[in-house]
């Protein structure tokens, strides 16, 4: 796989292609340390998985909503898919392993996808977050409260924010 982005955790690569600014910004986003500090979100590799991978589910979740960004929307997917690669990589997980926990990664962003459209249809985003933000340990209900808060706003910001807006990179 060719690596775009070498950066869960800092750092960029050369080749941004036309969604490489976009997946910068979801990854800074989702990096906030209000997701930490008032979220309760664990700052561990896990935590920061579950958080990145949250915002970009309610960034392709918007993007479902134009179908002249699916293009984009695949593009944003695989650029996830090459960084948790060079991630696995990095933190020494060799070849042989690295398809099977690339392919745990993208189940479990699909799965996150579904459960937060729902969550967001529903208006009840307790369930997913609890689920999927805190693997469910209840870290109190400030913590909940305060992450609903935020990503019921980010979503409604998204949804407002023009597609080539989004796509360039400038997350509401």
């Amino acid at each position: 796989m060719k690596r775009f982005w070498n950066g869960l955790f800092g750092g960029t690569g050369t080749d941004k292609g036309v969604t490489g600014p976009l997946y910068d910004a979801i990854v800074a986003r989702g990096r906030e340390p209000h997701w930490y500090l008032t979220g309760g979100v664990a700052d561990t590799m896990d935590g920061r998985f579950d958080m990145i991978a949250a915002v970009l589910a309610f960034v392709l979740i918007r993007l479902e909503a134009d179908p002249a960004a699916a293009a984009d929307a695949v593009e944003l997917t695989e650029r996830f898919i090459d960084d948790m690669d060079a991630q696995l990589r990095q933190s020494g997980v060799g070849d042989v392993g690295i398809g099977k926990y690339v392919g745990q990664m993208v189940s479990m962003l699909g799965g996150r996808i579904g459960a937060y459209r729902d969550g967001l249809a529903s208006g009840d985003l307790r369930t997913p977050v609890l689920r999927n933000l805190y693997r469910g340990v209840d870290p109190g209900q400030a913590a909940i409260d305060h992450v609903i808060a935020a990503l019921t706003a980010f979503a409604g910001r998204l949804r407002e924010q023009p597609t080539p807006v989004i796509i360039a990179g400038q997350l509401p």
